[in-house]
């Protein structure tokens, strides 16, 4: 496993806990697909919540926010929408995207939290 997947990793189980910190439960991890993967799909109450957890070392290249462009956000929908054909039961609950952006910083990650961070219709 390389460097960058070992930070992806641990981007994650910190995006992991700090969410089921504040109540969301964790359904499923890395949810992969030919059409992309879903980082981490939780529940919030009854609300599915598909997260897109982004780390960036340095703002030089725009900020973990910035990254989940149009592009990114059009291929997170589709694979989310995938996921609930496969699981029909839970397509009939809300739903919405967020993102988590972490960040180093100087007391330890920073971690910037989005919930409705884009609309599937958008």
């Amino acid at each position: 496993m390389g460097r960058s997947q070992d930070i992806g990793n641990d981007a994650e189980d910190l995006a992991c806990a700090y969410l089921q910190e504040r109540g969301l439960r964790l359904r499923e991890r890395n949810y992969r697909t030919r059409l992309g993967e879903l980082d981490l799909i939780c529940e919030d109450g009854d609300t599915l919540v598909f997260v897109e957890v982004r780390y960036r070392n340095s703002r030089s290249h725009g900020g973990g926010l910035e990254s989940v462009d149009r592009r990114k956000q059009d291929k997170l929908v589709k694979t989310a929408l995938y996921y609930l054909q496969q699981h029909p039961r839970l397509a009939r609950r809300a739903a919405r995207f967020d993102v988590i952006a972490i960040r180093p910083g100087p007391a330890g990650p920073h971690i910037d939290w989005i919930p409705n961070a884009f609309e599937a219709n958008a």
